[in-house]
């Protein structure tokens, strides 16, 4: 038993919640109830649609706080400039190999499962009118305007817009800054810190929400869309999950072993999270809770604050994965041909496009629709034919994007010496809630011991008065 866990009253740790009170429980009652709901009254359902937007909303705003105030304060720890930088590059070489080897396995899984043969689509019979704003919003995608958009037209404009890799930016000049001014800036460090925990006290009452939002978002797809929907495609749906599945297992795992720790056991410890993920569709709306709950691990802010958010533009190997097996299944599915040297053209060219595939609700469908215009051969009316399923898919990209930036966090901190494995696996094993509790157990006894300690100063300054 570690000193900290010493000081922790049992009860904080034996009381386990009654099943109902369980927010994960919680999610999938609210869920299932959906589900049904739309199922049997679609035209219900899709009035639900505003719970879920407004919880995922409510998510969104908290996120730029998060980051900036995650990252200020990991960097301002580190006091040295150069460790920022090997850890940032570390970063980057860690997601451009996993989403390499996320987009191989998406063409290999194309070309051993053709989903998309004998389909025959005539891309001239097929109307395109339902993508045509998806084909319009892939027109500014591209390496320059992407870098160029990293830059904010103003500090105040990148918290404004919601920018992650904008705030981002402002955070590491603002910790850089900090790191100079040294002594002279603690007050701000302090500040930063304490902003910290106020923010995530209020994504705390946010998730309190979460099977309301839960409910009306899952309700709004399955009523609009309908579960018929994924019937003429759900051979493509299951390579795609597949696929995803395999991934984890031959990518992530290994990673996870090499480092010191279960995959299952630290998806059972987000578990609450992957639940809302599965019901909005929307992974980066619970970005927070994950910095929250790597932080809680063990994983120092520095990398939390530098990993996760770098991730949701670098490390999105569920979107990889989407992006070459649908150009290929578009391509098998209109009967165009595609020699082995035009498949590597697909792969390099989704390893450029596949960076910045996030930031809003089916940002990887405008992606494909990018990937797609930048090869001619392959008729872009393709993607009416994936139109229909895509929210469903969404669900997959996100859960597979979500557990590989956690994953990813975890072990750069454990390459970077940076992390306590033993610690680590020893909350891993207590799960979330005994997690929880025993935190607020250390918080209390600290509070305790400050109370005790303020009123023996008062009675000794008292003693002493008189």
């Amino acid at each position: 038993m570690s000193a900290r866990d010493a000081n922790v009253p049992p009860e904080a740790t034996r009381r386990a919640k009654p099943f109902y009170a369980k927010l994960h429980n919680q999610v999938i009652v609210a869920i299932v109830a959906a589900i049904i709901v739309g199922a049997a009254w679609p035209s219900v359902a899709v009035t639900l649609k505003p719970l879920g937007e407004g919880f995922i909303k409510l998510l969104s705003m908290m996120i730029a706080p998060i980051v900036f105030c995650i990252i200020v304060s990991g960097i301002a720890g580190m006091g040295n400039a150069g460790h920022v930088a090997r850890t940032a590059v570390r970063s980057l070489v860690y997601f451009y190999v996993v989403s390499a080897l996320a987009l191989l396995l998406g063409l290999i899984a194309a070309n051993l499962i053709p989903a998309g043969a004998g389909l025959n689509a005539d891309p001239k019979a097929i109307d395109t009118s339902s993508i045509s704003g998806y084909v319009t919003a892939a027109k500014d995608q591209g390496v320059v305007s992407f870098l160029l958009n990293i830059i904010p037209n103003t500090m105040v404009d990148a918290f404004a817009k919601g920018a992650i890799l904008q705030v981002m930016l402002v955070a590491v000049l603002f910790g850089l800054a900090l790191i100079v001014l040294g002594e002279r800036a603690s007050m701000v460090s302090n500040l930063v810190d304490q902003l910290t925990k106020v923010v995530f006290s209020i994504v705390e009452m946010i998730v309190a929400l979460s099977p309301i939002g839960a409910f009306g978002a899952m309700a709004f797809t399955v009523g609009r869309f309908g579960l018929h929907s994924l019937l003429p495609l759900l051979k493509l749906i299951l390579v795609f999950y597949g696929t995803c599945v395999v991934f984890m297992l031959l990518v992530l795992v290994p990673i996870a072993r090499r480092v010191g720790f279960s995959v299952r056991k630290f998806c059972r410890y987000i578990v609450e999270e992957l639940l809302l993920v599965l019901a909005t569709a929307n992974s980066e709306a619970m970005m927070p809770r994950l910095m929250e709950k790597l932080e809680r691990l063990g994983v120092p802010k520095s990398v939390v604050g530098l990993v996760v958010p770098t991730g949701y533009s670098f490390n999105l190997a569920g979107s990889c994965i989407y992006f070459t097996l649908c150009v290929v299944f578009i391509a098998q599915a209109t009967n165009t041909p595609l020699p082995l040297q035009r498949q590597v053209v697909i792969l390099l060219v989704t390893m450029l496009m596949s960076k910045g595939a996030t930031g809003f609700t089916g940002a990887g469908f405008v992606v494909l629709a990018a990937t797609l215009s930048a090869m001619p051969d392959i008729p872009m009316a393709g993607l009416a034919l994936l139109l229909g399923i895509d929210p469903f898919m969404q669900r997959g990209r996100g859960l597979t994007n979500y557990i590989g930036n956690g994953i990813a966090a975890i072990a750069i901190a454990g390459w970077e010496k940076d992390l306590d494995i033993a610690e680590l696996n020893r909350r891993l094993d207590r799960g979330p809630d005994a997690d929880f509790s025993a935190a607020l157990g250390v918080a209390a006894a600290e509070a305790a011991r400050a109370s005790d300690a303020g009123k023996a100063a008062t009675i000794g300054s008292e003693r002493r008065s008189g």
